[in-house]
């Protein structure tokens, strides 16, 4: 298990834009837009199915959207990774996955891997937190916790600049990188 850290692009970064099929529906041709959260907060997950850190925290993913997307946080996840080397990865399993873990945001396919290369993400998961006006106000991990710790799964590094950016603040500027397994590049 390889560890990656997360890129720590600076803040106040615009938004890059990006236009992907969400594959969370079964028999959906639904693509899914940065233009479709235009004016509002925005969370942008980089995650996959078979990252062993993605699982850790999975549970704690579906309990933060179930709290955030009722008070105005938009979400959503991309699978970034090469699904020709890692068949996990492929659009029918982020199907399953979607369904195994309850996510409640689109889980959307970059199958070229342009959108994690505007994003500059590295690693599984990767977090990048936008404020109302498309500007990085968060890009660090989700908590302490990883696999293989004692420390619980809460959330509580996002759940505190989540909360600031809803209440119209910006987050602390000190800000840990996540860290996960490394996207596989094509």
């Amino acid at each position: 298990m390889a560890l990656t850290p997360s890129a720590m692009i600076p803040l106040g970064t615009p938004m890059p834009s990006f236009q992907l099929p969400d594959t969370s529906q079964p028999q959906s041709d639904t693509l899914v837009s940065s233009d479709d959260y235009a004016g509002k907060p925005l969370l942008v997950i980089f995650i996959c199915n078979h990252c062993p850190f993605v699982k850790h925290i999975a549970a704690g993913l579906s309990e933060l959207a179930e709290q955030y997307i009722p008070a105005g946080l938009g979400i959503v996840a991309i699978n970034s990774n090469d699904f020709a080397s890692y068949p996990e990865d492929r659009p029918e399993k982020m199907q399953e996955e979607v369904a195994i873990r309850g996510y409640r945001f689109a889980y959307l396919v970059d199958e070229d891997q342009s959108v994690a290369r505007a994003f500059d993400a590295t690693c599984t998961p990767d977090f990048f937190l936008f404020d109302k006006e498309g500007k990085l106000a968060y890009r660090g991990q989700f908590d302490d916790s990883r696999p293989g710790t004692d420390e619980p799964v809460t959330g509580k590094d996002l759940r505190v600049a989540v909360d600031k950016v809803l209440a119209g603040e910006k987050p602390a500027e000190d800000q840990a990188p996540s860290i996960g397994c490394n996207i596989k590049w094509k």
